[in-house]
């Protein structure tokens, strides 16, 4: 699931993963990420900070909160790469955290371990 209030971050990342092999389901902010979670439960999530009406750290506050859904892993990816941004994400549960802008290969590299981890392999 990728939650992002950027239209072209949203096709971009969506375009990227699927040449990838993983099939992507999109949100444009943290309350319409919650209707999509309503009838899915994805294996991994990405997730911006900056959204309007629920940002990043309020949607993953959710989702740890939510027992249906509180084991799927988020790669927080946001432009906000300061310690104080970092040590909230870590604090709500965040598995990894990618400062924008960065190279496919590491967003690949963070999704396939922590996919791994999990037991889920990709193509």
């Amino acid at each position: 699931l990728v939650v992002d209030d950027s239209i072209t971050v949203r096709r971009v990342t969506e375009k990227f993963l699927e040449r990838n092999g993983i099939r992507a389901m999109t949100a444009k902010d943290g309350l319409d990420a919650i209707r999509v979670l309503q009838d899915a439960k994805p294996d991994i999530i990405l997730l911006d900070i900056e959204m309007p009406n629920m940002d990043g750290y309020e949607f993953a506050t959710h989702v740890r909160n939510d027992d249906r859904i509180a084991d799927v892993p988020i790669i927080m990816i946001t432009s906000r790469v300061g310690d104080k941004h970092r040590a909230r994400a870590i604090e709500i549960g965040i598995n990894d955290y990618l400062g924008k802008p960065y190279q496919d290969s590491q967003l690949l590299e963070a999704i396939r371990r922590l996919l791994d981890e999990r037991g889920v392999t990709l193509p």
